[in-house]
């Protein structure tokens, strides 16, 4: 496709060339939505300290919760609607492990059950078993930094003192762990 094609390309468009392999336009819908998932997150932070660097980590793990998602999309709601029910899910999954008192509004209310469906726990399974085939190609340090964030949910500052590091080198290393497990995901999926 010629870069004009994607610009103008629908998001329904869009994911079918993703789901086919092409990289390229994940990275249009990436582009696409971006901005408007931020500004989502920072309004729900309400400026609080690190909110910037929180709202960061938020957009990039619901993107990533996209792609690994992107097969059970379905076409009968809009990939904005998809896409904003994954960011404001990943929105309440971050203010439960906070345990703060984040004010949050009637549209981000927990449905009356998080039970998930037979289908949905087979589905969960399938997925975990993919990312633990992702963690197993990762350097060490990197699968100990997402075991602690992702597994054992402790905050960037806990991780820091369990593992006797500054905060900075541990909030470069989650970054750079979720960039290589982007990629791991990209290359893999093809």
């Amino acid at each position: 496709m010629e870069i004009v094609d994607y610009i103008i390309a629908d998001d329904q468009t869009l994911v079918r060339r993703v789901l086919s392999g092409d990289d390229c336009a994940f990275e249009y819908l990436f582009n696409r939505y971006r901005e408007a998932i931020s500004r989502l997150f920072a309004q729900r932070l309400g400026g609080a300290p690190n909110s910037a660097t929180e709202a960061d980590d938020l957009l990039q793990e619901t993107f990533i919760k996209v792609y690994v998602n992107l097969p059970r999309y379905s076409p009968n709601y809009t990939f904005g609607q998809w896409l904003y029910t994954i960011a404001r899910n990943t929105f309440i999954d971050h203010v439960r492990r906070r345990s703060t008192d984040l004010p949050i509004d009637d549209q981000f209310a927990m449905p009356a059950s998080s039970a998930p469906t037979p289908e949905e726990s087979v589905i969960n399974l399938q997925q975990r078993t993919q990312i633990e085939a992702y963690l197993s190609l990762l350097a060490p340090r990197y699968r100990r930094l997402f075991e602690l964030r992702f597994l054992d949910e402790l905050t960037y500052e806990e991780i820091a003192e369990k593992l006797s590091l500054p905060l900075g080198t541990v909030k470069t290393g989650i970054h750079r762990m979720r960039e290589q497990m982007c990629r791991l995901i990209r290359e893999n999926d093809r």
